[in-house]
């Protein structure tokens, strides 16, 4: 019979309880649906709906799986470095490595141009963006790219674990980035 685990304590409850909240908010700012940041997580829209409640019996590998799925980190801070951490430290990962659920057509222009003939939809999933960034290499202006496409086409690269041909993805890799784009 295994043991039972330990009760959290009110601090654990409320920090969990607020990391739910920002998980929810963060859904809602993408504009993702629970369906959709469930199934990206690989897990049931429940799962994802206990964990936005904060609710401390779902598995920590879950709650890191949504994390990811919604281009979030989790990172573990003693009290003193939090007081002493800038808030750029905290609030997220290096968006150079960051997917987005969905990529919104009209927030990267050249990727826009290049998606021509894509009809009725106004976003594409992570790999259909790369799909079409590598089938039309040959026309993508990259001197024309914002820093945020840069960073996206850098993301989908290195997390899709592809490379675009004809040296497309040289001089992405120090893109800089200021903040995050809206997917």
């Amino acid at each position: 019979m295994p043991a039972k685990p330990p009760l959290p304590t009110a601090q654990s409850t409320a920090q969990l309880q607020a990391l739910g909240t920002q998980l929810r908010a963060r859904r809602k700012a993408l504009r993702v649906s629970s369906t959709a940041a469930a199934e990206a997580a690989g897990m049931s829209r429940v799962t994802l709906h206990r964990i936005e409640k904060g609710e401390p019996s779902v598995a920590a590998g879950a709650w890191v799986n949504a994390m990811a799925a919604l281009g979030m980190s989790l990172v573990a801070l003693n009290a003193e470095d939090a007081q002493a951490t800038r808030p750029e430290d905290v609030n997220g990962p290096n968006l150079a490595n960051w997917i987005p659920v969905r990529v919104r057509l009209a927030d990267y222009p050249q990727l826009k141009a290049l998606a021509w003939q894509v009809h009725g939809t106004d976003t594409l999933t992570p790999v259909e963006a790369l799909g079409i960034y590598e089938r039309n290499a040959r026309h993508l202006d990259t001197a024309a790219m914002s820093p945020a496409e840069q960073a996206l086409l850098l993301a989908l690269q290195t997390g899709l674990g592809k490379s675009l041909g004809r040296g497309l993805g040289q001089g992405l890799g120090d893109a800089a980035v200021v903040g995050a784009p809206d997917v």
